[in-house]
Parts: structure tokens; sequence; C-alpha cells
């Protein structure tokens, strides 16, 4: 089957694996293969782990004895590389770390090999994660699957190209204001923001209010999958939510019209930030979608998001503050970006940190108000699509205006795909739930994605193959 495989989603390699139509090693060869072929044209990947075959060929082991480990034995999966790998150096992006390997797993790679993943690579990300938009000075810039001339976003940028390509059937990012849905919406994946503490993360590091662990997959039965098994406990993370032993994939199939659900459509969530006639066209073809199934939807904003915004403005440099604070040279090996926000910090006073603290506590308890009268929310992910690389002015950071009020909230939110604008783009729309509404996020993900579809996988890497032929890229 070779190139095909890669084109599978987590489900239906499963399917292949126990119907013996398929082998973990063969899928194995094959993504390594395409990454072979393809990532010099992205540059999605940062590191391959040495033994990604002997990891497969474990799996494939299993599968003969009929023993496999979980539903997810056998399947690659690519990791951040702010996410700790066992064996694997955890560089964040960036010339200040090293290549010492991880002597642990981080809480979700250790589950995800409980379940017999093949954790077989780290995804490229800006420096230490700090922006939306996926190039640092430690690996350079990573690009678009559907134009290699355009932003993939950030900082799971590399995790979402990968997945765009069939380079990896799913992979795992980080979230601190936008990171996995940005991602998701510029390539035509799904992307999922668990609520805070749903998935266990170690260590949290300076971002640790603020960051969420979740999944980037070509479809929402795939991450469903995989948040079943990466928000199983783990006592290393103070954070983390109290276990519920739930199948988030079953709760897919739960309702299949949303009679009675409540959502409330907001095409600019209340804030001055116009979106693009694409965006907004698409987000109101999804509320007209589940108003037609039969849902009571209505179009109200959330309050609080330009507040949320300021919050965000204020904690996100006190954040990359923290981190920079005793490096050698102070941090001049940084991302010039990133020591500017850094620089913004340091004029951020305690008064101030620990104002924007309280607010955020008086905003969650205002949206936690609203979302007793709504169910979901239905809004853009970011203005744009994807930009061109020569639209990003250097050093400019971009602001994750509509995302970034999940995070400070802890929200549960996912980037759907959404269909393509007239220059073929994709065009993600956000779906957000309140507090611990994960399985809700979910299932009305999965309904919209009935309706609209998934991005052409194959038609892509068809595209961008045949582009390669004789072109250097800078």
């Amino acid at each position: 089957m070779g190139s095909e495989l890669c084109e599978l989603t987590v489900r239906e390699l499963h399917v292949l694996y126990e119907a013996k139509s398929a082998s973990p090693v063969e899928v194995m060869e094959a993504v390594l293969h395409r990454i072979e072929q393809i990532d010099p044209a992205v540059n999605a990947f940062c590191q391959i782990a040495g033994d990604a075959l002997d990891m497969a060929r474990a799996s494939e082991a299993r599968w003969q004895r009929k023993s496999p480990l979980g539903p997810l034995d056998g399947v690659p999966v690519s990791i951040k590389d702010n996410v700790a790998v066992s064996g694997l150096a955890t560089r964040y992006g960036s010339r200040v770390t090293d290549d010492a390997p991880a002597p642990h797993d981080s809480p979700c790679v250790a589950r995800l090999r409980e379940s017999g993943a093949v954790c077989f690579a780290k995804t490229t990300l800006p420096d230490f994660a700090h922006k939306i938009v996926t190039d640092s000075p430690l690996t350079g810039v990573t690009r678009n699957p559907w134009d290699p001339e355009r932003t993939p976003g950030g900082s799971s940028g590399g995790a979402a190209a990968a997945v765009s390509l069939g380079m990896a059937p799913a992979a795992i990012g980080t979230d601190g204001g936008g990171s996995i849905r940005i991602p998701a919406a510029f390539t035509g994946t799904f992307g999922f923001k668990p609520s805070f503490g749903r998935v266990p993360h170690a260590p949290r590091g300076p971002f640790g209010l603020l960051s969420h662990v979740g999944p980037v997959t070509r479809c929402v039965t795939d991450a469903a999958r995989i948040l079943t098994v990466i928000s199983r406990p783990d006592s290393r993370d103070w954070y983390a939510l109290p276990f519920e032993d739930n199948n988030y994939e079953t709760g897919l199939k739960c309702q299949l019209v949303p009679g009675g659900v409540r959502i409330a459509c907001s095409p600019a969530l209340g804030l001055s930030v116009t979106p693009e006639a694409d965006v907004h066209d698409a987000v109101m073809r999804a509320a007209d979608i589940l108003r037609q199934l039969g849902a009571r939807v209505q179009s109200e904003d959330p309050p609080g998001i330009e507040r949320c915004n300021a919050v965000h403005s204020t904690l996100w440099p006190a954040c990359c503050r923290q981190l920079t604070e005793g490096m050698a040279d102070g941090g001049a090996a940084l991302d010039a970006s990133l020591l500017a926000y850094a620089d913004a910090g340091a004029g951020i006073s305690r008064h101030a940190l620990l104002g924007a603290l309280i607010e955020r506590g008086e905003l969650g308890a205002a949206v936690n108000a609203f979302f007793e009268r709504y169910d979901l929310v239905i809004c853009p992910v970011y203005p744009r699509v994807a930009m061109r690389l020569t639209e990003l002015p250097p050093g400019e950071v971009l602001f994750p205006y509509f995302t970034a009020w999940c995070n400070q909230l802890g929200l549960p939110a996912a980037s759907l795909y959404a269909g393509t604008t007239s220059e073929g783009l994709p065009i993600g729309i956000q779906i957000v739930g309140g507090r611990h509404a994960d399985a809700l996020v979910l299932w009305a993900s999965h309904l919209l994605e009935l309706a609209f579809g998934c991005a052409p996988l194959s038609e892509m890497t068809r595209t961008l193959t045949s582009s390669l032929a004789g072109r250097a890229m800078p």
C-alpha cells in the first residue's frame, strides 16, 4: 500500500492492524519515507527517534499475538518539541537549550506509550512557543502545506503541518493562547485544546497557568480517541483535574441531532477586529447547519473578551520575563520577539500582575454565567486565513485575538476545518464550551465535520510533491 498508508486516520490504521491487512512496521516505514521526501520543503520535524522502527516492530509483535496495549498501538504520533520524550532532546525550539536527551517522558507521552503509540519524532515550534508563527533561530522557518509561501501558524505549526501532509497520523501540541487551534485552522486539520488540567502536563514551566496539551489530527474521532488516552491521571501535575474515566470517542455518538442545544454565534466576539469575509461566512454557515439540525442558535457575544485579551497582554509578557531571567548573556541567543516580550514583562509591576490575575477570576465568573444560558459558542479562530510569510513584519508578534480568552479561562475549544477560500486555503472555525465541557465540544465538532467533511489530504500531498521538482526553498 506504500504511500496510501500515510493518508489513513488513527481509527483506520487500528482497523487494518486488527485485520492484519497492514503492520505498524509498514506504516512507520511509509511515514519515514514521506518525511524524507516532503519535510525539506516544510520543515515540520526537528528530531526523529532512532528507534522508531524498533518501537513499530514491538507493536507488530503484539498485534501478531493479538495482545495490543490499547487503541493507539502501532500508531505513529509526533510530539511538539516542548514536551519531553525520553531519549530525545527537549530543545523548545531554542538555541539556549542543549541536546541532552530527556530522562523521562512527560505525562501525555507516558500515556501514549502505555497505549502502544509510537512516539517517533519531535516537531518544530518558535523559541519557547512564545508566538503564533512557527520560526526560530534554532530550526528556521516552518511552512504551510497548502502554500509553502505562507505560515502554518504557531506555536504548534510543525505538529499541524506534519498531520496535514500525512507525515504523522496524529500529533501532540500545546496551546497557551491559540497555539493548537491557529495552526489547525491554517492547515485544515482538527485541533483540540482541552479544559485546563484535563491532560496532565509536567513540567509546566513559566507558562504553566495558561498551557494546555492536546491533539492535532485529521478528524474529530481521532482526537477523541487520543484525548481518552492522554487524559488519564498523572500525579506530576498539581493543576490536573480529577480523573474522569470518559471514553470521548464513544461520546461522539451519544446524540445525533442537537435538539435543545443552546449555541451562541459570535462572528467577532464583540471585538473591533473584523474577520475576513471568508472567515465570517464560514462561522455563519456552521451556525446555519446547527440551526437546521434543531439547535437553538442565537447571535450573542460572550462577555469581557476584550478585557480577557488585556489580561493576556499582561500575563504573557510576565511569563516571558520569568522565562528569561537568569539566562546567560540575558538570553541574547533568543528570538528577538521573545526578548521584546520579556522586556515588556520587566515593566509590569507586581501590583499590575496581581490585578490581572484578580480580573481573570472576575471574567471567569461572568463567562461561567454566560454558559448557564448557552452550551457552546461558535466564533472564528483567527481573523484571517494563513498569511504569506512576506506579510509578517520581522520582529512583530501577531496577537491571538479570538483564542486567548479560552486559555485565560481554561475553557475547552476546538478548531474545525470549514472549507476553503477562493484561493484554495483552508478556513477554520472555533467551537468553545463551558468549563469542563470537553465531550460536548468534541460532539459538536464531529457533527459539523459530517457536514463540512475533512480536508483533502491526498490532493494536498500530490500538489506539494509535484511542486518540489527542481525547486529550491530558501
